[in-house]
């Protein structure tokens, strides 16, 4: 019979998958929380509904107020603190968005290391099932070979059956 050849066993070597929002987690400053948590609390419907009810109720206050306006007709105090809160809010969100395209980078890298592991064990197992192929092929060759040959008439000068 022939000699059966497989290919070496497959050996995984490398370290295991880690979440990207743990390995994240883990490189995030104390500047970079507090960006995520004022991009999470400006970028919300509940934000805009309060401030838009603050807004409103200076406006009604000052154009209202019979005695005392703090900030009269047009506003320009108010157009002050909504200044600064977009002169703090605005560079907040970017480096919200900055950390989130870094993010982005390392799920993507992550994403092809995988990828890479994945299509060598693919390899492996597709070199394994090729030797199987091979292998089968060469026992059922053996096999019909011995079948044939038990199954061959008898030649001249062999004895008949009674």
């Amino acid at each position: 019979m022939h000699q059966l050849h497989f290919p070496k066993r497959f050996e995984h070597t490398h370290p295991p998958v880690r979440s990207v929002n743990d390995i994240e987690t883990e490189q995030l400053t104390l500047g970079q929380r507090a960006a995520d948590r004022v991009a999470a609390i400006v970028g919300s419907w509940r934000f805009i509904g309060l401030q838009s009810l603050v807004l409103t109720g200076w406006a009604c206050i000052n154009v209202v107020a019979w005695t005392h306006h703090w900030d009269p007709y047009p506003f320009i105090l108010m157009n002050l603190f909504l200044s600064l809160q977009a002169a703090y809010t605005a560079p907040m969100l970017m480096m919200s968005q900055n950390r989130m395209a870094a993010r982005d980078r390392l799920e993507a890298h992550n994403d092809y290391l995988i990828n890479r592991k994945a299509e060598e064990e693919v390899r492996a197992v597709l070199d394994h099932l090729s030797a199987q192929d091979e292998a089968l092929t060469k026992i059922i060759e053996s096999l019909v070979g011995t079948l044939e040959a038990g199954s061959r008439p008898p030649g001249p000068g062999a004895a008949a059956p009674r």
